[in-house]
Protein backbone atom coordinates (compact mmCIF):
# COMPACT_ATOMS: atom_id res chain seq x y z
CA UNK A 1 0.00 0.00 0.00
CA UNK A 2 2.85 2.38 0.84
CA UNK A 3 4.37 1.80 -2.60
CA UNK A 4 1.04 2.60 -4.26
CA UNK A 5 0.68 5.87 -2.34
CA UNK A 6 4.31 6.81 -3.00
CA UNK A 7 3.92 6.00 -6.70
CA UNK A 8 0.77 8.11 -6.94
CA UNK A 9 2.48 11.01 -5.18
CA UNK A 10 5.44 10.86 -7.56
CA UNK A 11 3.12 10.67 -10.58
CA UNK A 12 1.18 13.71 -9.36
CA UNK A 13 4.43 15.59 -8.77
CA UNK A 14 5.61 14.85 -12.29
CA UNK A 15 2.25 15.86 -13.73
CA UNK A 16 2.51 19.17 -11.86
CA UNK A 17 5.99 19.75 -13.22
CA UNK A 18 4.72 19.10 -16.74
CA UNK A 19 2.21 21.93 -16.24
CA UNK A 20 4.99 24.52 -15.94
CA UNK A 21 4.85 27.31 -18.49
CA UNK A 22 8.00 28.44 -20.35
CA UNK A 23 7.32 32.06 -19.33
CA UNK A 24 7.61 31.21 -15.63
CA UNK A 25 10.58 32.76 -13.88
CA UNK A 26 11.97 36.18 -12.99
CA UNK A 27 12.08 38.91 -15.65
CA UNK A 28 13.74 42.33 -15.71
CA UNK A 29 11.57 45.13 -17.12
CA UNK A 30 12.80 48.05 -19.19
CA UNK A 31 13.27 51.37 -17.42
CA UNK A 32 9.93 53.20 -17.12
CA UNK A 33 9.68 56.59 -15.43
CA UNK A 34 13.24 56.25 -14.12
CA UNK A 35 12.99 52.81 -12.55
CA UNK A 36 12.75 49.14 -13.43
CA UNK A 37 11.64 45.98 -11.67
CA UNK A 38 12.07 42.25 -11.41
CA UNK A 39 8.77 40.51 -12.09
CA UNK A 40 8.13 36.95 -10.90
CA UNK A 41 5.91 35.16 -13.45
CA UNK A 42 4.12 32.04 -12.27
CA UNK A 43 0.99 30.05 -12.98
CA UNK A 44 -2.32 31.37 -11.62
CA UNK A 45 -4.75 28.64 -12.59
CA UNK A 46 -4.49 28.05 -16.35
CA UNK A 47 -2.95 31.51 -16.90
CA UNK A 48 0.34 33.25 -16.10
CA UNK A 49 0.48 36.13 -13.61
CA UNK A 50 3.37 38.37 -12.63
CA UNK A 51 4.11 40.04 -9.33
CA UNK A 52 6.60 42.85 -8.72
CA UNK A 53 9.39 41.22 -6.70
CA UNK A 54 12.13 43.88 -6.57
CA UNK A 55 12.48 47.49 -7.74
CA UNK A 56 15.49 49.53 -8.82
CA UNK A 57 16.30 53.11 -9.79
CA UNK A 58 19.51 55.00 -10.58
CA UNK A 59 20.57 54.72 -6.91
CA UNK A 60 20.09 50.93 -6.83
CA UNK A 61 17.46 48.72 -5.25
CA UNK A 62 14.74 50.46 -3.29
CA UNK A 63 11.55 49.50 -1.44
CA UNK A 64 8.77 50.59 -3.79
CA UNK A 65 5.22 50.51 -2.43
CA UNK A 66 4.39 48.44 -5.55
CA UNK A 67 6.40 45.40 -4.43
CA UNK A 68 4.04 42.45 -4.18
CA UNK A 69 1.45 43.93 -6.53
CA UNK A 70 0.30 42.05 -9.62
CA UNK A 71 1.52 43.61 -12.87
CA UNK A 72 0.78 40.78 -15.33
CA UNK A 73 -2.82 39.63 -14.96
CA UNK A 74 -4.28 36.33 -16.21
CA UNK A 75 -2.14 35.93 -19.35
CA UNK A 76 -3.59 32.92 -21.13
CA UNK A 77 -1.08 31.03 -23.30
CA UNK A 78 -1.94 30.75 -26.98
CA UNK A 79 0.31 27.69 -27.44
CA UNK A 80 2.78 29.40 -29.77
CA UNK A 81 4.65 31.62 -27.32
CA UNK A 82 1.89 34.22 -27.36
CA UNK A 83 -0.28 35.21 -24.41
CA UNK A 84 -3.34 37.41 -23.93
CA UNK A 85 -4.60 38.98 -20.71
CA UNK A 86 -4.14 42.30 -18.91
CA UNK A 87 -1.28 44.43 -17.62
CA UNK A 88 -1.18 47.08 -14.90
CA UNK A 89 1.02 50.14 -15.30
CA UNK A 90 2.01 51.41 -11.85
CA UNK A 91 2.99 54.93 -13.00
CA UNK A 92 -0.61 55.81 -13.92
CA UNK A 93 -2.46 53.04 -12.02
CA UNK A 94 -4.30 51.85 -15.14
CA UNK A 95 -5.01 48.35 -16.41
CA UNK A 96 -4.64 47.69 -20.14
CA UNK A 97 -5.34 44.89 -22.58
CA UNK A 98 -2.19 42.81 -22.32
CA UNK A 99 -0.27 40.74 -24.82
CA UNK A 100 3.01 38.85 -24.42
CA UNK A 101 5.28 37.07 -26.88
CA UNK A 102 7.96 34.76 -25.54
CA UNK A 103 11.11 34.19 -27.59
CA UNK A 104 13.79 32.34 -25.62
CA UNK A 105 15.04 34.66 -22.86
CA UNK A 106 13.18 37.66 -24.27
CA UNK A 107 9.58 38.56 -23.46
CA UNK A 108 7.80 41.28 -25.45
CA UNK A 109 5.00 42.70 -23.32
CA UNK A 110 2.40 45.11 -24.67
CA UNK A 111 -0.28 47.16 -22.96
CA UNK A 112 -2.97 48.23 -25.41
CA UNK A 113 -6.02 50.48 -25.70
CA UNK A 114 -8.67 50.92 -28.39
CA UNK A 115 -9.36 47.20 -28.59
CA UNK A 116 -5.66 46.41 -29.02
CA UNK A 117 -5.01 48.84 -31.88
CA UNK A 118 -2.70 51.20 -29.98
CA UNK A 119 -0.02 49.54 -27.84
CA UNK A 120 2.98 50.50 -25.75
CA UNK A 121 5.69 47.83 -25.70
CA UNK A 122 8.51 46.74 -23.44
CA UNK A 123 10.96 43.91 -23.98
CA UNK A 124 11.91 42.11 -20.80
CA UNK A 125 14.96 39.92 -20.26
CA UNK A 126 15.02 36.73 -18.23
CA UNK A 127 16.86 36.95 -14.90
CA UNK A 128 16.31 33.27 -14.03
Amino acid sequence: MKKLVLGAAIALGLAGAAQADPAEGTWKTEVDDGSYAYIDLSMCGAAVCGVIARTFNSDGEYASPNIGKTLVIDMVPGGDGSYAGKVWRPSNDKIYIGKMDLNGNSLALRGCVAGGLICSKQTWSRVN
